[in-house]
């Protein structure tokens, strides 16, 4: 799975994913199914699609860590809670037939993305992080549970961590969104460990689609566009059809 077309169909789309979701998140909703979409197999997918993410991630956090938004007392527990619901959730992923995980990816796709978009509702949070036993034991819980979906399947899990963050440890959406930063960034080296001790990762396409969406996150995070959100429903959309084009056998 790694002639020239693959490679073709792949980078760009991670390039985009990398672009959008420095603009506004979602990028995960284009990057996994460029892989589908190319013929990789579910399992090889998530795990190649790990690999790419995972550089994009490291870049956003240093950039979120160099601005002073994570707050480490919080951060420390959220990330050994993040590590350990990751790295079972990539493992539960293994175990689960690749015809059973193609299904299931088709349909959660799509899910996803509705509640992906439809993240804007909580601009409107204002509340301040706390740092008390009570918050840090909420953030590890939201940490853990995110953990295990991001690495069973991945998407959407930055949203996820800031909609949960704000709601049930009552962060602000800007402090959510730097600890959401480090523990997907955790999230996503752990299951990306599993992931290559079981050979799942198409390595050489990895790496390629890799410096792609590192290209795609420092153009979008260098565009000062307070609009640039308006562009991810519609690009969104527009992968998720050709991989229901890819589905029902059009090409």
């Amino acid at each position: 799975m790694t002639d020239l077309k693959t490679f073709l169909i792949v980078c760009p789309f991670v390039l985009l994913a990398g672009f959008v979701d420095a603009i506004g998140g979602g990028g995960g909703l284009i990057s996994l199914p460029a892989y589908l979409i190319a013929g990789l197999p579910a399992h090889q997918a998530i795990a190649t699609n790990k690999l790419s993410s995972t550089c994009g991630t490291f870049l956003a956090t240093v950039r979120f860590i160099r601005q002073g938004l994570v707050n480490w007392t919080l951060a420390i527990p959220s990330v050994l809670a993040g590590l350990c619901g990751a790295g079972l959730g990539a493992n539960l992923s293994l175990l689960v037939d690749t015809d059973v995980l193609t299904r299931v990816l088709y349909v959660v796709l799509p899910v996803t993305a509705v509640l992906v978009l439809k993240k804007d509702v909580l601009h409107d949070t204002a509340r301040a992080a706390g740092t008390g036993r009570s918050v840090m034991l909420k953030a590890a819980a939201v940490s853990l549970a995110v953990g295990i979906y991001d690495g069973f399947y991945g998407p959407g899990t930055g949203t996820f961590l800031i909609i949960a963050f704000s709601i049930f440890a009552g962060m602000d959406v800007r402090s959510a969104n730097g600890q959401c930063k480090v523990v997907n960034l955790t999230t996503n080296a752990t299951s990306l460990v599993v992931f290559l001790r079981s050979g799942k990762v198409v390595l050489l396409l990895g790496l390629a689609a890799a410096a792609c969406n590192m290209i795609g996150g420092w153009l979008g995070a260098g565009l000062a566009i307070k609009s640039g959100s308006r562009i991810v429903r519609p690009i969104i959309l527009f992968v998720l059809f050709l991989l229901l084009l890819r589905i029902i056998g059009v090409y």
